[in-house]
C-alpha cells in the first residue's frame, strides 16, 4: 500500500490463501477427538455463475479435471434461493484429504481463468452421533474459516455453543476469522 492510498483511507483486499484448505485434515482430527465431529466426505465451493460462455467453459473445465482423476469423486452442481451457484463433491468420509484437493482444485480453477471475484465460500461439513452437524466455511475474500451450525431441529436457528466451540479448538489450527458479524448464516447449504 502506498504513502497516498494510506492517507486517503484506502486498504488491498486480504488475498485468499487457498492453500488452507489442506489444514482442514488435521483440523478434523483435531474435531473429532476433542468434539466428537466427524467429516461427513461431503464438501462444496460457493460461486456466483457469471453469464457468458467463458464462465461456462470454465465450469466445464472444472468438472471435467474432477471426473477425469483416476480416484473421482462424484460431482454435482446446484443452485440456491440466492442466485449462488454450489458445486458439490462427495468423496468417501475418511478422506477428508482428497476431499480438500478437489476443493483446492475448483477454487484454482475458477481462479486461474479471472473467475476469483465470483468466488464466496468453500464448505466442508462435519456431524456427530447425535445429528449435530457444523461446516467448516472458508471466506474466500477474507482468507479465513469459520464454523456455521444450523440447530438440530429445522428452521433458520444457529447452535451459537457449538460454533463458539469449534471457533475454540480450532484457533491454534486454522486461520479463524475473528469478526463474528462475518460469520454468515448459509441457510440451505449443501451437506448441512
Amino acid at each position: 500500500m502506498g504513502f497516498l492510498d494510506s492517507i486517503l483511507g484506502r486498504s488491498k483486499p486480504k488475498q485468499a490463501n487457498l492453500d488452507a484448505l489442506f489444514m482442514v485434515p488435521s483440523a478434523a482430527i483435531t474435531l473429532q477427538t476433542t468434539l466428537g465431529l466427524t467429516p461427513t466426505g461431503d464438501g462444496s465451493v460457493c460461486y456466483r455463475a457469471a453469464a457468458g460462455a467463458g464462465f461456462s467453459q470454465t465450469q466445464t473445465d472444472v468438472l471435467e479435471l474432477l471426473r477425469d482423476a483416476a480416484d473421482a469423486p462424484d460431482v454435482e452442481v446446484s443452485g440456491d434461493s440466492f442466485g449462488f451457484t454450489w458445486l458439490q463433491v462427495h468423496r468417501a468420509a475418511d478422506d477428508t484429504s482428497g476431499l480438500c484437493t478437489d476443493l483446492h482444485a475448483v477454487n484454482t480453477g475458477l481462479e486461474a481463468e479471472g473467475f476469483g471475484p465470483a468466488l464466496l465460500c468453500s464448505l466442508v461439513p462435519f456431524a456427530d452421533p447425535s445429528g449435530r452437524r457444523v461446516g467448516l466455511v472458508y471466506l474466500y475474500k477474507q482468507g479465513t474459516f469459520y464454523p456455521f451450525a444450523p440447530a438440530p431441529g429445522g428452521g433458520q436457528h444457529r447452535d451459537n455453543l457449538l460454533e463458539i466451540q469449534v471457533r475454540d479448538v480450532l484457533a491454534a489450527e486454522l486461520p479463524v476469522e475473528q469478526e463474528m458479524s462475518r460469520w454468515l448464516a448459509i441457510w440451505g447449504a449443501p451437506g448441512l
